[in-house]
């Protein structure tokens, strides 16, 4: 099968991230320096001290009683092959690394490796540990690794500290001929470019991608062959035998909504900074930009549409991304379409998180302002917002009345 490497999303995306970047280590931002807020790093001393009931049996019981602690769900896990990890000499397609991932805590797993934690702190953005799986009742030492930003503050992440998803065409060893997308995430992304490097479960027919696939040269063409999950490794060695394709989907809304919300955040420290600890009056117009771009991608304004007939989602999973859904009416931000689309009510889900919360004031105020104006029918800039324009005026109604609700802050007249 022989399968074309093109890209019908936008390349602003990169070109913002070649525009502006932050000096992490200046004294505006002090990535290295300043102590995270987030709940990971509030836990840390409760892991390292062994007041977590943690059990230390084995690699296996120990990661499953790990994700239990820290309230990330089993059935997240996602499998992927590729040399795309800080632990690459381990990963290979008959030994794929599990990611396993809540709405703002991720866990890395490669048998026979190390733990690794990319966790999401409002002021910093994403913040990597790693340490040893305990053996004969040693203590657990979390490390701080700052050679993960290697990876997790280039183009892939808008220069700033984020979470990347990659696609490659992965050769034999688990190498890339090619790589899909660079400097672009999130759910635009089409389908058919998705999943390279990774095994997916939960495909039912579908077939148009490049997961379970190995990639191989032909006379200067880049083909594959079938990879399929489970032939060259056993579900013994992981809490279980999936890799969903519903959890890969939210999965990467999550990356390319939480990378976009953390270049903001930066870019409005610096903002203020630079003026006696004040916003300036006006935004620069690539900022600007950028917060349109912000506001779409959290009204899933260009969702790219999943398959024909839709996707199933494991009934594990799908149970467990909806165990902290905010209801208002019977309805939640959270609430599965999936037959055109992923979500019901499209309005990210990420608002109501932790790290949402704890934005930049002016940065929270603004975004809210905006989803604000764009649900509103009563106004002509609700009517003409690009953002909005693909929602029908009922769906734009519940989202609006979801937010009133659940979102302190979020504007609660009506015009």
């Amino acid at each position: 099968m022989v399968l074309a490497l093109t890209s019908a999303v936008t390349q602003s995306q990169s070109t913002r991230a070649a525009e502006w970047e932050p000096d992490l280590e200046s004294a505006v931002h002090r990535y290295f320096e300043r102590t995270p807020r987030d709940r990971f790093t509030r836990r840390i001393a409760d892991l390292s001290e062994g007041r977590l009931p943690l059990d230390r049996s084995g690699e296996k019981g120990f990661l499953k009683s790990l994700l239990q602690a820290l309230d990330i769900p089993e059935s997240s896990q996602l499998l992927v092959f590729s040399n795309t990890s800080l632990q690459l000499s381990l990963i290979h397609p008959g030994n794929p690394r599990a990611l396993y991932f809540s709405d703002d805590l991720y866990l890395g797993y490669v048998p026979g490796g190390k733990i690794e934690v990319a966790t999401i702190d409002a002021d910093l953005g994403a913040v990597f540990y790693i340490f040893d799986i305990p053996r004969d009742g040693s203590r657990v030492a979390v490390e701080r690794a700052r050679r993960c930003m290697n990876c997790h503050a280039n183009e892939d992440t808008l220069k700033v500290p984020g979470l990347a998803v990659k696609s490659v065409a992965p050769n034999p060893g688990g190498g890339s001929l090619d790589t899909f997308h660079p400097g672009q995430s999130g759910h635009s992304l089409p389908l058919a470019e998705r999943f390279g490097g990774w095994y997916v479960t939960g495909t039912g027919s579908f077939d148009g991608h490049w997961g379970n696939r190995m990639g191989r040269m032909s006379q200067g063409e880049l083909g594959s062959t079938p990879l399929a999950p489970g032939a060259r490794f056993s579900w013994e060695r992981y809490p279980v035998a999936t890799s969903d394709l519903l959890a890969h989907l939210l999965h990467e809304h999550q990356v390319g909504g939480i990378n976009r919300l953390i270049r903001a955040q930066y870019r409005f420290r610096e903002l203020r900074h630079g003026n006696g600890g004040r916003l300036p009056q006006s935004l620069p117009k690539d900022l600007e930009t950028e917060l349109d771009d912000l506001l779409s991608y959290l009204l899933f304004a260009q969702e790219a549409p999943l398959p024909p007939g839709g996707i199933p989602g494991d009934p594990a999973f799908r149970t467990a991304f909806a165990r902290n859904r905010k209801p208002v009416g019977g309805h939640s931000l959270k609430d599965l379409d999936l037959h055109t689309r992923l979500l019901r009510f499209r309005c990210s889900y990420l608002v109501h998180t932790e790290f949402f919360g704890d934005l930049d004031a002016d940065l929270r105020r603004r975004i809210l302002r905006d989803l604000d104006r764009a649900l509103d029918p009563a106004t002509v800039i609700g009517k003409k917002n690009a953002a909005s324009r693909h929602l029908g005026d009922d769906e734009a109604a519940v989202i609006r009345g979801i937010l009133k609700a659940t979102v302190p802050g979020f504007p609660t007249g009506d015009r």
